[in-house]
């Protein structure tokens, strides 16, 4: 490539990028925009119902007049159901100031389907620190994050885990159990083996990045090494950015064996010596399995300095109802 060729892509990237930037930019102004107009909207309706003793419940006469009539003069968008949202918008957010520019009109629609607002303060937090996709958010409400990070918290713990998000300062933090690999779209009753759920995983590596968390970077999959002439393999091997320190992945389909535990411990040892370089932290390991006794595990696992965590997997996502009660229970202590 010439040097005036040299130029002129230099150019042509720096109009092209200056051109997305400004796409982007009038993306957010727009979104931020109609966030806005559609909280006046549901502000105007609540305070003419507060002057008017007249109650826009779904139902009411209000809700299809108001559609009716604005769809006559704006056109398209303000069906009954965009209505009646517009008004819970600005019931569950009466204060502007408190609404985030950085989520849009159809994160907050799925935020509003949430009627616990203890989990949909954690959901929007989490969405803003993790920069969550509609998609993305929808699968984490569908999965019931927020109430299986709850179970294992205390009353405190869940009510800053609403507050603040889940921001995995700490590796205990970091882990879930269990963890819901619905999307690996394996039948519950399916036998399969550790090689085939380590593809499965390969090959939903996004979703399963997703439900990891945030930070976790992949690294390696049967990650090969040596000791005194013997090879060993490691399932997965992930980096985890916040806490800087590797996350190994060992897949068992089975109950945990107390072998399992002595292995990983093997494994985070030569990770120690070989892999760590200056900056990282001690590595952690994570035994994924199918069934887990807390009891085995707690005596299996003591006395072990390295930080080793067993979490059950589950091919089906959780019966949400339940885990809201037993949230609800922590909470009422």
């Amino acid at each position: 490539m010439t040097s005036l060729d040299s130029k002129y892509k230099f150019l042509l990237d720096s109009i092209g990028q200056t051109i997305q930037d400004a796409r982007q930019n009038a993306l957010r102004v727009v979104n931020t925009e109609l966030v806005k107009a559609n909280w006046e909207i549901g502000r105007h309706i609540i305070e003419y119902e507060q002057n008017g003793n007249e109650r826009a419940e779904y139902g009411t006469d209000l809700l299809s007049r108001l559609s009716y009539d604005l769809k006559l003069r704006f056109g398209k968008g303000f069906g009954r159901r965009n209505i009646l949202d517009m008004r819970r918008f600005y019931l569950a957010y009466p204060i502007w100031q408190t609404v985030s520019a950085r989520l849009s009109w159809s994160h907050y629609i799925l935020l509003l389907s949430i009627g616990d607002e203890v989990a949909r303060k954690f959901y929007e937090n989490q969405t803003i620190h993790e920069n969550w996709s509609i998609r993305e958010l929808d699968r984490q409400i569908n999965s019931s994050l927020f109430e299986r990070l709850a179970l294992s918290r205390d009353k405190k713990g869940v009510l800053q885990l609403s507050e603040k998000g889940n921001i995995s300062n700490d590796p205990a933090e970091a882990i879930k159990d269990p963890y819901v690999l619905d999307f690996l779209k394996i039948p519950q009753s399916k036998r399969v083996t550790e090689k085939v759920l380590e593809q499965k995983i390969i090959e939903n590596l996004q979703h399963f990045l997703l439900e990891l968390g945030k930070g976790f970077a992949f690294v390696a999959r049967q990650f090969k090494i040596s000791i005194a002439n013997k090879h060993f393999y490691i399932d997965l091997v992930f980096y985890h950015r916040i806490l800087k320190c590797f996350v190994l992945i060992d897949l068992k389909i089975k109950s945990v064996q107390h072998s399992d535990i002595g292995q990983m411990n093997l494994y985070l040892n030569y990770f120690k010596k070989e892999e760590n370089v200056s900056g990282d932290n001690e590595p952690i390991g994570i035994i994924l399995s199918a069934e887990k006794d807390e009891i085995f595990v707690e005596y299996a696992t003591g006395g072990i300095s390295n930080k080793i965590f067993v979490s059950k997997y589950q091919l089906y996502l959780p019966d949400k109802n339940q885990l809201v009660e037993q949230v609800k229970a922590i909470l009422n202590r």
